[in-house]
């Protein structure tokens, strides 16, 4: 094979934002790109109708439009206005914090913000903290984004005396997502024991109507931005979700919209091979067979874009993978997401991928600049980023020759306008792929399967408690399960008092630790 002839055919270049899309190390053949052009011709009409407002999410009877968001021209009329009134607001907003015309009581300027959210609500800020806040911006960013107790106590106690000058961002399109109420619920509880005002701190980003929005009308809080119906958590980036956080961090908001304004247009043309997403879906369609029988390992090489991989996770898996297919058929979809950044991977998992089980492909992200200016050269002309430069080009070609598949896309330099390309581009692939393969990318019914089951889980712990408060005497598990009408979830009766005799919850356990039959417990 004429591996330099193979790579010219199969490398796509978009000129505007200076992007590389090479496709040369994946061992597909042509009659199988020719093959699936009619499905491709199907899911540009699927995404087409997408984006003229068809519902998405029979679920819940949505649209899906966060392509809207960084191109109002194209959105139903009645939604323009407010897509871009909610943009102005933002700036407005900001420009006002950064001036200290918007001030908490207690301090001169707000120095700080707490972001808490969950999934689709903090993955997409924080990765676009990491990879686009300047070094020294107008307000240091911290993230409350998971409900573990000693987590949040970690992000207070950094904070410390800082929370009177922290602006507290809580973003929920319910308002009752328990994680980040409980995120909410456990930063308000910190700001009184403190003596400060915790609504003259707290911006809402939810949907009108909602839970928290009822509740930010009550208390008087600072600021309220919205979050739309019809943009689901993992592609909410571009929306108040992502894009205050980012200005506020001194981030341009207008240049990151406009990168993904610029690859939405791009993966619109209905021909595959001038279609950067298409391309990338042909080459995860090919690489597992149409199943995800191989995993996606992103590896970027530029610290900036460390969080990227984490990102794709929930946009990749949470929209492919499904139990069934469009027609109700099970067929158990997905495709797995892991990643960390090169030239770190060298020295961790690449031994793996080179000799170990061939069960994934490659994505590298490389990007050119390796920073302003000259480099020093650390050796007779190599510098640090030349370095880089060669790892990531040597580990591809080591992996190639053990038979090992990959993809390359090339950014210029981490900005705000690639950072936008590089999520658009992966938000129109997933699209693609979903309708390549029959199924609905815009659904989670396994996560809110789970949230559903958390719930009972609690409601059974509520029951324990209840059972243990009103007995006299110590009951062993088996007893408490019978008293608590659930003799066949007794391993799960027993896991529960268990954590709540490690919390100081008034529950005690009695007996030899191995033998979980044996034990006994008492309320006190």
């Amino acid at each position: 094979m004429n591996l330099w002839q193979r790579y010219q055919d199969w490398l796509y270049y978009h000129q505007g934002l200076d992007l590389y899309l090479d496709l040369s190390r994946m061992r597909f053949e042509t009659s199988l790109f020719e093959s699936l052009k009619p499905r491709f011709a199907k899911a540009f009409q699927e995404m087409e109708a997408l984006e003229k407002g068809a519902i998405a999410n029979p679920d819940e009877n949505r649209m899906v439009g966060h392509y809207w968001l960084r191109d109002p021209d194209i959105a139903p009329p009645e939604l323009k206005k407010e897509i871009i009134d909610n943009l102005e607001a933002i700036e407005a907003f900001v420009q006002k914090v950064h001036q200290g015309t918007i001030k908490p009581p207690e301090a001169d300027k707000f120095t700080d913000i707490l972001s808490i959210g969950i999934g689709g609500s903090a993955l997409g800020p924080e990765f676009v903290a990491e990879s686009l806040a300047p070094d020294f911006p107008p307000l240091a960013i911290h993230f409350i984004d998971n409900t573990d107790p000693a987590g949040i106590d970690r992000v207070l106690n950094r904070l410390k005396d800082r929370l009177k000058s922290t602006l507290v961002i809580i973003a929920s399109k319910s308002g009752g997502t328990p994680e980040t109420r409980n995120g909410m619920l456990e930063v308000k509880w910190a700001y009184e024991q403190l003596g400060l005002n915790f609504p003259a701190h707290a911006v809402a980003i939810t949907m009108i109507g909602s839970k928290m929005d009822e509740l930010e009308r009550l208390e008087g809080w600072l600021a309220e931005f919205p979050m739309f119906d019809w943009v689901g958590g993992r592609t909410s980036e571009m929306s108040s979700v992502g894009l205050l956080s980012a200005a506020l961090l001194g981030i341009n908001i207008r240049e990151l919209l406009e990168g993904a304004k610029e690859m939405d247009t791009a993966t619109r043309i209905k021909d595959v091979k001038n279609n950067p997403a298409a391309l990338l879906a042909f080459a995860w369609y090919y690489s597992g067979d149409g199943q995800g029988k191989k995993d996606m390992v992103i590896l970027p090489y530029k610290d900036s874009l460390l969080l990227f991989s984490r990102y794709l996770q929930q946009l990749v898996m949470e929209s492919l993978g499904k139990e069934k297919d469009l027609d109700g058929k099970i067929v158990h979809q997905g495709l797995a997401v892991y990643g960390n950044k090169g030239s770190t991977d060298q020295h961790a998992y690449v031994q793996q991928l080179r000799e170990g089980i061939p069960n994934f492909f490659a994505t590298f992200i490389e990007v050119l600049e390796d920073r302003p200016g000259k480099s020093l050269e650390v050796e007779p002309d190599a510098t640090s980023g030349d370095f880089l430069s060669g790892f990531l080009l040597g580990t591809r070609q080591a992996l190639y020759d053990n038979q090992r598949d990959s993809i390359t896309i090339t950014i210029p330099q981490v900005n705000p306008r690639t950072v936008g390309a590089l999520i658009a581009l992966y938000e129109r692939a997933v699209g693609l792929y979903a309708f390549l393969v029959n199924i609905n990318a815009y659904h989670q019914p396994g996560v809110e399967a789970g949230k559903k089951a958390a719930a009972s889980i609690l409601s059974l712990q509520r029951d324990i408690l209840g059972v243990l408060k009103n007995s006299a005497t110590s009951l062993s598990i088996a007893e408490l399960a019978e008293k608590a009408g659930t003799t066949e979830q007794i391993e799960t009766v027993y896991q529960l008092v268990r954590h709540l005799s490690a919390n100081e919850r008034g529950v005690t356990l009695t007996g030899d630790r191995s033998q979980p039959a044996n034990l006994t417990v008492s309320y006190k």
